[in-house]
């Protein structure tokens, strides 16, 4: 903390988390959810076909999150619709980036100095809600730790947790698409940002929600700014869960084991087959395609 008084990022911290998301910060965040919107496949054709449905689309990846969150708090799905500013601005967004005349709206916000401004602009937004969202479960639940991180998740990406709703409405059904299986760096860091928060709410972390929210937020819009710039689709959190999940979990552990017990004696017929090497993983493969096939003979001469 005294090093924060030193360098003013108290004061910093203090100014930035006073400043209005709406409408400027919210506009970003409606314009950069309905243009993922609009990368979904078919998305466009149903736009066309069934104005409705990709109405609530939309509706969905910007408000998912309230949703959620009022789904597990016990509230009315439909409280925040009651906000007729922000279900207007998004409604307005929606209407501009699938029906503007020459795609100019959509062509202008998706150049990529601008979009990385509004992406910088959505992470303000999120990591807002995700301390708001955590506050909020607080009152309702004081010692609830799982209920505030819980809370603070849905806040942070429940678009994403909820995607499988949104592809019913586009009639689009991939269950091995689910994001709890496959997480993408918002939502880990979603998840990660709710701990830090409720560890910040119930007096675990010493350091304000101003310092903890402006620290966090410039975290956020550094690795989302930068993996928007390069079209990656990895996470920073990569190369540290590949060292802490073998340890805590062992499933790395476990490949490696298997493979240094049942593929080394093929990798050394075929040379240069050790569990280092690009094709440690061919033996395994192989044992599992011979036992399939193995399998479909027995099947035969039972029939």
């Amino acid at each position: 903390m005294e090093l924060l008084s030193a360098l003013s990022l108290g004061e910093l911290a203090l100014s930035f988390s006073r400043v209005p998301l709406f409408p400027v910060f919210d506009l970003s965040y409606f314009i950069v959810s309905i243009l993922y919107l609009k990368y979904e496949p078919g998305a466009v054709e149903l736009s066309r076909r069934h104005p409705l449905a990709s109405w609530l689309c939309a509706m969905l990846h910007c408000f998912g999150s309230y949703i959620l969150a009022d789904l597990l708090l016990g509230e009315p799905l439909i409280d925040y619709f009651s906000n007729n500013s922000s279900v207007l601005l998004a409604s307005a967004v929606w209407y501009l980036i699938f029906f503007c005349p020459l795609d100019l709206f959509y062509k202008c916000v998706c150049f990529l100095p601008v979009k990385l401004i509004f992406v910088a602009m959505k992470e303000v937004v999120r990591v807002r809600k995700i301390a708001v969202g955590i506050h909020h479960a607080h009152h309702h639940y004081h010692h609830g730790w799982f209920v505030m991180i819980a809370t603070g998740w849905v806040k942070g990406s429940g678009v994403a947790l909820m995607s499988k709703f949104e592809q019913l409405l586009r009639g689009v059904w991939k269950p091995e698409t689910n994001e709890i299986l496959h997480m993408s760096f918002p939502t880990k860091a979603s998840l990660y940002g709710a701990i830090l928060f409720t560890l910040q709410q119930t007096r675990w972390l010493p350091v304000s929600k101003a310092s903890l929210t402006f620290i966090f937020t410039v975290f956020m819009v550094s690795c989302k700014v930068f993996l928007t710039a390069t079209h990656s689709h990895g996470s920073p959190f990569d190369v540290l869960e590949g060292y802490i999940c073998p340890v805590l979990f062992g499933a790395a552990w476990g490949d490696d084991h298997y493979h240094n017990n049942h593929g080394g004696s093929h990798g050394g017929s075929h040379g240069g087959g050790g569990p280092g090497s690009p094709h440690s993983a061919l033996p395994a493969k192989s044992k599992e395609e011979l036992s399939e096939g193995s399998r479909k003979k027995k099947t035969k001469k039972a029939d």
